[in-house]
């Protein structure tokens, strides 16, 4: 039996040198840093050991580089769900499948089309704990009243520009897709 890796990739966005880590299953991971502490940590949270495999990351890579410079819309990548419990596994495929580009959805809302039953305060945090950010869009997910939180990148303003770049947000007039929050 084969032991399973981890290959590591990153990317210069606009939101900064994005890090994603992918086994032979998929994407499993995606941290808003590059840096030798966040390879530290997706190793040890993926728990497995690394492998120089950039064929692995590549179609993730090629995604990111696409959704960034406004050309691609969805990603069509296999997704490692192992880093996810059966709750965020069943919410956060919902919120893969089922939600596309450019459109939002509010907690309970999502809360309802994956079927969890589980009220809108539970939405946020298996949002709030999803390994995949990004490529699994839960920037999408909205409070009933406003944006809500984000534990992405540097909080709130990643998701509005997000969802800007997106045309969920409207844009403000110094708004550049170029230039992150």
């Amino acid at each position: 039996m084969e032991t399973e890796t981890l290959t590591l990739g990153a990317i210069d966005t606009a939101l900064g040198r994005l890090l994603v880590g992918a086994t032979e299953q998929g994407v499993a991971y995606l941290s808003f840093k590059d840096t030798p502490g966040a390879r530290a940590r997706a190793v040890t949270r993926v728990g497995l050991p690394v492998a120089d495999d950039p064929d692995r990351t590549a179609k993730a890579m090629e995604g990111l580089a696409a959704y960034f410079g406004g050309g691609s819309v969805t990603f069509d990548v296999p997704i490692d769900w192992r880093l996810t419990s059966d709750l965020q596994r069943t919410v956060l495929t919902a919120l893969y499948e089922r939600v596309p580009y450019g459109k939002v959805v509010t907690y309970g809302e999502l809360d309802r089309i994956s079927g969890a039953d589980v009220g809108a305060q539970a939405i946020g945090q298996v949002m709030g704990g999803n390994p995949i950010p990004v490529i699994v869009p839960c920037h999408r997910v909205v409070a009933a009243n406003g944006l809500g939180g984000y534990s992405g990148g540097s909080g709130v303003e990643v998701k509005r520009w997000l969802l800007t770049l997106e045309g969920s947000e409207p844009a403000t007039l110094d708004w550049d897709p170029a230039v992150g929050p």
